[in-house]
């Protein structure tokens, strides 16, 4: 039932499962006993702002990856994650691609990345074929 090479799924739930864990930057070192960072100047205002809106590269890979992939395993990766999530069933395989290949657009790395629980809903997706990543 599954065309999509497998490994292409772990890969994008072992990246998706680093891009979930990342604390947001800055969030770590902030104690609420300690006094704010002093400011001296213009740069040092400048790299603050920089600091905080740093990209995750995970996330950009991830997305370059979903990208890159064909129009139809972008298609098996949404309708795995729906199976995963539990809206289909595998024995319902066919009408969640139908439905997946219907809706598909070019913003499907956008969607992947927007749901919470991705790697997990893969995993189960997966599971639900009697397959995993190891």
């Amino acid at each position: 039932m599954l065309e999509i090479d497998i490994e292409k799924v772990c890969f994008i739930v072992a990246k998706a499962r680093e891009f979930e864990s990342r604390t947001p930057i800055g969030e770590d070192e902030y104690e609420a006993d300690e006094p704010e960072e002093h400011i001296d100047s213009i740069e040092d205002i400048s790299d603050a702002h920089h600091h905080e809106e740093t990209d995750d590269s995970t996330g950009d890979e991830i997305k370059a990856w979903i990208n890159a992939m064909s129009h139809d395993d972008q298609c098996q990766i949404v309708a795995l994650a729906w199976v995963g999530r539990g809206d289909f069933t595998a024995e319902d395989w066919d009408e969640a691609l139908r439905i997946a290949t219907d809706e598909h657009n070019d913003r499907t790395a956008e969607y992947l990345l927007g749901m919470p629980l991705l790697p997990d809903y893969l995993d189960e997706g997966l599971a639900a074929f009697d397959l995993g990543c190891g």
